[in-house]
């Protein structure tokens, strides 16, 4: 009776945090298909009967008709794909290093990249963005990338996963004659999949909804990234609620793709690291 209760209270709470995180989402693709009166109204009509597919043609097409969203999805893409492959790459090599390699000074440097994550970015983006402007990287792909492709969560992800990688799989690589870098390639890769996928969902979500950074960079309608292009159509005079949601529901989808498409490899990924911390 006691597991029953105990069951029944988690999976009641469960229920309850869904609500709560669902709710906002169920609301947006509703409010998409609707017009601006029905959004307005209180209490809030979730089943209208309404189908206002005209609203995401006004999202695509922009107020000026010059179709910039498409581009801007497309910059978004580019900037949160290259950014994750950058990250995956250097944080997975330098964890490998730190967590294979036994050097003077190992933990030391350790410490100093943990220590990055106790400073906001707010406090180092005017250096950061002076320094984009003398290397003549601002508006383009290589300023919105360079400077946010490497990270120390996930050097210290992929360190916490390859620190119980066995010892004997390295050793016998280098036996048979690999290269420290050929190991790296053909034994600590093919074998870090969860938690290589991990890392990747996490900085792509976070490029894909970055705003502060691209704000600064970039200064050319081309360039855009799609929280910029969210910002300027709600702000323009011509755009009702419903075209707001719709343009916001476009730049969800991608996400919930890359989501359930990866859903293995992160939940795998968050099981091995609950076990190493047990």
């Amino acid at each position: 009776m006691k597991r029953f209760l105990t069951s029944s209270a988690a999976w009641f709470f469960l229920i309850i945090f869904a609500i709560f995180i669902l709710t906002p989402i169920a609301f947006m693709f509703t409010a998409s298909i609707m017009s601006s009166k029905n959004i307005t109204k209180i209490p809030y009509p979730w089943f209208s009967g309404e189908f206002r597919w005209q609203n995401y043609w006004q999202a695509i097409r922009g107020n000026d008709g010059k179709f910039l969203y498409p581009r801007c999805i497309w910059n978004s893409f580019i900037v949160a794909t290259l950014t994750s492959i950058g990250t995956v790459f250097l944080c997975s090599l330098t964890g490998f290093g730190l967590a294979k390699y036994k050097f003077k000074g190992r933990t030391i440097v350790l410490l100093l990249i943990l220590a990055t994550m106790m400073i906001p970015f707010e406090a180092i983006m005017i250096p950061l963005y002076l320094i984009v402007m003398n290397l003549k990287m601002q508006d383009t792909y290589a300023g919105l990338i360079v400077p946010l492709i490497m990270n120390a969560f996930g050097v210290f992800m992929m360190r916490q996963f390859l620190i119980t990688f066995p010892d004997e799989l390295i050793d016998a690589a280098r036996i048979d004659g690999a290269s420290e870098f050929g190991i790296y390639l053909r034994i600590i890769l093919p074998n870090s999949t969860p938690a290589l996928a991990t890392l990747a969902v996490l900085t792509f979500r976070s490029q894909w909804d970055n705003l502060i950074w691209p704000l600064l960079i970039v200064q050319s309608p081309q360039k855009r990234t799609i929280p910029l292009y969210i910002i300027q159509f709600a702000t323009e005079k011509y755009t009702n609620e419903g075209a707001m949601m719709a343009a916001a529901v476009i730049a969800s989808i991608p996400m919930f793709i890359l989501f359930f498409t990866l859903t293995n490899y992160f939940l795998s990924g968050a099981e091995l690291f609950a076990a190493k911390k047990d």
